[in-house]
């Protein structure tokens, strides 16, 4: 049983807009993979977001890009198990991943979010997320990460996103997951076309609506490369202004690669919404 969430989970006490920082500890991992897969350096690298500013960190140890294959249970908790004992306590912890196993791990070490691309829809994993008591983020993926950007389709995307989230929000609750404990993600870039991204940014308030926390994964992506033109080291600017959309948008979490600088626009957003709600 890991950590509930109580009055004294760092999660509820973050000032929204909050930055997420990405730990990839994976081999693979489009933009960092093979950079921080060891005690010592995911430690540094978890260390150094969060003394530029980090919110939180995001620690993942199967890569979910484009093409990407599975990796076994074992696999996943020898990568990720020593980032989280070398990091828990120090900075709040997010655990990105879909196993069950690694979940009731993860929590055991003490994780305080799960965060889900598959909206907690692996076998066993609705279970093993209620059990933990720890607050859980469901994401909106099409298809899987092997196969999720062949030919992705949707006849109104933003209304197809919103819908599968309700969905994975009744089911969460129904396994003894409260709404109080979910965030919702819709999966940008996880079997969805330029275009389709494009819509689900421009009416990102429509998820907002749904009443949870919104998190949004913009950082690097190929969507940005595609309308830049730039490689994913290039790409800082175009992440910082989708970052700082997302955010204006309701976005209440964004996950970042590039965390000092994501901060300075979080913090840009925060004292904007402060003016207006004094006004």
């Amino acid at each position: 049983m890991g950590k509930p969430m109580t009055d004294h989970n760092p999660l509820l006490t973050l000032s929204w807009p909050a930055v997420m920082g990405v730990l990839n500890v994976t081999p693979d991992s489009f933009s960092d993979g093979g950079r921080f897969n060891s005690r010592e350096t995911a430690r540094d690298q978890g260390l150094r977001m969060l003394e530029a500013g980090a919110d939180l960190v995001d620690i993942g140890g199967e890569s979910t890009r484009p093409g990407a294959t599975p990796v076994s249970t074992q696999q996943e908790l020898d990568r990720v198990c020593p980032a989280i004992e070398a990091l828990a306590g120090q900075v709040p912890l997010s655990l990105d991943t879909s196993n069950p196993a690694v979940i009731t791990e993860g929590a055991r070490l003490g994780v305080n979010l799960i965060n889900d691309v598959r909206a907690l829809r692996r076998e066993g994993a609705l279970g093993a997320a209620a059990a933990t008591g720890l607050p859980v983020c469901l994401m909106h993926m099409q298809g899987e990460p092997g196969d999720m950007q062949t030919n992705p389709r949707y006849t109104e995307v933003v209304d197809e996103v919103a819908a599968f989230l309700r969905e994975r929000l009744a089911a969460a609750a129904a396994a003894g997951i409260p709404r109080e404990r979910v965030w919702l993600d819709p999966g940008f870039g996880f079997g969805k076309s330029l275009a389709h991204n494009l819509a689900l940014l421009d009416q990102l308030e429509q998820i907002v609506a749904l009443g949870q926390p919104v998190l949004v994964g913009l950082s690097r992506k190929s969507m940005l490369g595609h309308i830049t033109g730039r490689k994913v080291a290039e790409r800082l600017p175009a992440s910082i202004a989708a970052a700082t959309l997302a955010m204006s948008k309701g976005a209440a979490v964004v996950r970042v690669h590039d965390v000092a600088a994501t901060v300075d626009a979080a913090r840009l957003v925060r004292a904007l919404q402060q003016l207006n709600t004094t006004q």
